[in-house]
């Protein structure tokens, strides 16, 4: 479903007036346009499901013999907070998986990730959202999604509480019934590389 701009420039506009500003000032005048485009791009995801973001980024290769864990990390994402529609952002995504007769190209697990985030959300549902999706993609059972973000609901406004950050994990399969596998892959996930040293 295609985002609605005229309406949204309707309403952009109702909220510039609701807060005490003038729409019609030079820096206002194209803000309910702008945001309008802005949303189109923001919340692209809320058009596709699960079902159709696994089909579209599902492209696999023949998998190694070894099926030891993959593990890309460091997925810079940013969501938007249902409740408040507060940005969720400095958001780094860790998402592993096993996998079975396939993998997966590595980029399109970043596109998931980033896909999932352009939704109204909530940070567990982001991983559990990004999990169901990988699972249909890779034909694997067993994933793992680790996800640390920071949320403007509290460190802009409410509590104010700059430093916190919220950390998910969401393990499916072996990830979820292996205490060391879930050991090793939070271990991978918090070393250092080079790019961090």
């Amino acid at each position: 479903m295609a985002v609605d701009q005229a309406k949204i420039r309707e309403h952009i506009r109702g909220i510039l007036e609701a807060i005490g500003e003038d729409p019609d000032r030079e820096g206002l005048a194209e803000t309910p346009d702008r945001v309008a485009r802005m949303y189109s791009e923001i919340f692209e995801g809320i058009g596709y499901t699960n079902d159709e973001i696994a089909m579209k980024f599902n492209k696999t290769f023949e998998a190694p013999v070894s099926n030891d864990m993959v593990l890309v990390k460091d997925i810079e994402i940013f969501s938007y907070c249902e409740h408040h529609m507060a940005l969720m952002y400095d958001m780094k995504v860790a998402v592993a998986y096993i996998p079975r007769d396939r993998v997966i190209g590595l980029s399109k697990i970043a596109r998931i990730a980033d896909m999932v985030g352009k939704r109204l959300q909530l940070q567990e549902r982001i991983g559990s959202d990004i999990a169901e999706i990988m699972e249909k993609a890779t034909l694997s059972p067993d994933i793992a999604v680790i996800i640390r973000g920071k949320h403007s609901c509290m460190t802009a406004r409410g509590i104010k509480n700059v430093p916190s950050v919220t950390m998910t994990t969401t393990f499916r399969g072996a990830f979820a019934d292996n205490q060391n596998l879930q050991d090793r892959v939070l271990r991978l996930v918090e070393m250092k590389g080079d790019r961090d040293e």
